[in-house]
């Protein structure tokens, strides 16, 4: 029987289809998961799986139809499907967000490396019977390195022939473990890491008790004990031993960015709350959006830097959907700015808030406890860090130190063309990326944990800047945007002023303080700090602009 290795394609939906399967849960969500029914969902810390029930049911809601494939009884819904979903749902709650999004992930290994009898059979089933599916792959010793890995598949023969296999271990920080019918299980086998599907109910599979969270507490959350669990050879998927790390690996970028996507939500809907706040408080006399102190310090920055991940996610989303494969480096450049920038703007919306930010009745402070896990969960933020830098370094080496260079000139080229989304900017910062990396590679610094993991910081600004900037200068933009033209614009040329600005100033810092020979005042020729202070020129009365149209955007509601 034939192995199939590449994931199953998907044109995706319509716009109208979308906007149905949308409009269906947001209608759903108004009237079961309001403000008040979260939180005491919240406090009880436990999966309601009355709502998961009817979120998977297709009579009443059916999102989790988007993420499979139409011949498996799905909508068909592509990258850019999943991404516009994953960052609604989140919007609402990031904990069933959460316990939706690892279904599909549990299914991934199955889409990606089964072969098309497993997927008929289980994928199918699943969709039939709105089941919860968990994805064990995390133990206390392997988490973003699987390579630790130490659950293992016995062999159960009968002469010559494979007949099964019995998996012994723990697994840790299980989303669904405690919920789920069918689990995805990696474990070592006597030829390499390999998936398998256990079923509910199988002896010897044990959940622990569900913890107790910081965050994200509608989701479960278990540890999970193996001990001689027996499969059959058929629940081996891809039927071959030691395709799991591949098959793992062949969807991070994936993921990665659906969990940027899931930020993205989170980030946004605490900006929300704060606008709308900034509308109704008055302070001295005036509101809180009349206010520069307030809007420039703790709305404007991040709703451009958040647009700016959108960006950057809905270009990556079009390169998969139009059959790029890996993009671990591009999942991960997403999923670390996103995720790092949500839970600032977060912590941006409790202190706009004031007193009443730091209070359960107000939505921020449950949305800065349940953001916080974007940047763990699917790979912290350093090891992202690191995921980056080395991608990236290896390319700038092998095009001789002219990488970043070569994309600032696409964007001085893009300036002449279309001067107001700030591509000047960029180009000046992904100028000043490409120094601070010749340096590095001059003084031997990234033999220093802590420049790699800067270097893959500035990195994602840089990068993020350039795709705000290629996506903001079209004409037309994707449904996922909210901005007309002059907003996204606008917001477009103050992430990429700070992107300069913060990648020359931080590799400038990282220089100085790391090498031992570096002149300062060539230093800061060679980033040209001149020309990054002339992008900041008129700076503050775009960050007006930027908060004039957010409350156009985001009124008071009735």
């Amino acid at each position: 029987m034939a192995v199939i290795d590449q994931p199953v394609t998907s044109s995706g939906l319509d716009a109208e289809t979308r906007k149905m399967v949308f409009d269906t849960f947001l209608e759903y969500a108004a009237r079961n998961l309001t403000p008040q029914k979260l939180a005491e969902l919240d406090e009880k810390n436990e999966i309601p799986l009355d709502i998961m029930k009817d979120l998977y049911d297709e009579n009443k809601v059916g999102i989790n139809l988007i993420m499979v494939p139409e011949k498996y009884g799905g909508l068909g819904g592509n990258t850019y499907d999943i991404y516009r979903g994953s960052e609604m749902l989140s919007a609402v709650d990031l904990g069933l967000a959460t316990s939706v999004f690892v279904t599909f992930l549990g299914m991934d290994p199955i889409l990606v490396g089964g072969t098309e009898e497993q997927r008929k059979k289980w994928i199918t089933r699943f969709v039939k019977e709105g089941t919860l599916v968990a994805y064990g792959a995390t133990e206390a010793a392997a988490g973003s390195d699987l390579l630790h890995l130490q659950t293992k598949a016995e062999r159960v023969m009968e002469g010559d022939k494979i007949v099964g296999y019995k998996i012994s271990g723990n697994k840790q920080w299980i989303t669904n473990g405690g919920v789920a019918s069918v689990f995805t299980i990696l474990a070592r086998t006597k030829r390499g890491v390999s998936w398998f599907l256990v079923e509910k109910g199988t002896e010897g599979l044990v959940a622990d008790k569900h913890e107790d969270k910081h965050g994200i507490r509608l989701s479960n959350t278990t540890a999970l004990s193996l001990k001689d669990v027996y499969v059959p050879a058929e629940n081996l998927v891809g039927l071959v031993e030691g395709k799991g790390l591949r098959q793992a690996q062949a969807v991070f970028g994936y993921t990665r960015l659906m969990v940027a996507s899931m930020a993205l939500g989170c980030g946004w809907e605490a900006l929300r709350n704060s606008i709308r706040y900034s509308q109704i408080r008055k302070v001295h006399g005036g509101l809180l959006c009349e206010k520069q102190g307030f809007t420039h310090k703790l709305i404007v920055p991040y709703a451009a830097r958040l647009e700016g991940c959108r960006a950057f996610i809905e270009q990556t989303a079009r390169d998969l959907d139009e059959g790029a494969v890996g993009m671990q480096t591009e999942g991960a450049i997403a999923k670390y700015l996103a995720s790092e920038t949500a839970n600032l703007a977060a912590d941006a919306a409790i202190q706009a808030h004031g007193g009443n930010g730091y209070s359960k009745e107000f939505p921020v402070e449950k949305i800065k406890r349940d953001v916080k896990i974007t940047t763990i969960y699917e790979g912290t933020s350093e090891v992202l860090e690191m995921t980056i830098f080395r991608k990236r370094w290896l390319e700038n080496i092998n095009d001789d130190l002219k990488f970043y260079e070569r994309l600032a000139d696409e964007m001085d080229i893009l300036a002449e063309k279309t001067p107001t989304v700030g591509a000047d900017a960029a180009a000046a910062g992904l100028r000043a990326l490409s120094a601070v990396l010749a340096l590095c590679h001059e003084e031997k610094l990234t033999q220093n944990q802590a420049v790699i993991f800067k270097l893959g910081e500035i990195i994602t600004y840089a990068e993020t800047a350039l795709a705000f900037c290629r996506e903001a200068a079209k004409s037309e933009y994707s449904d996922g945007v909210s901005f007309d033209q002059e907003g996204r614009q606008v917001l477009c040329r103050i992430h990429a002023r700070y992107a300069a600005a913060y990648v020359a100033s931080e590799g400038m810092r990282l220089v100085m303080r790391s090498a031992q020979n570096c002149d300062a005042g060539a230093l800061i020729d060679r980033l040209n700090f001149k020309k990054i202070a002339e992008v900041q020129r008129g700076g503050a009365a775009e960050m007006d602009l930027a908060i004039r149209k957010l409350v156009e955007l985001y009124p008071v509601k009735e």
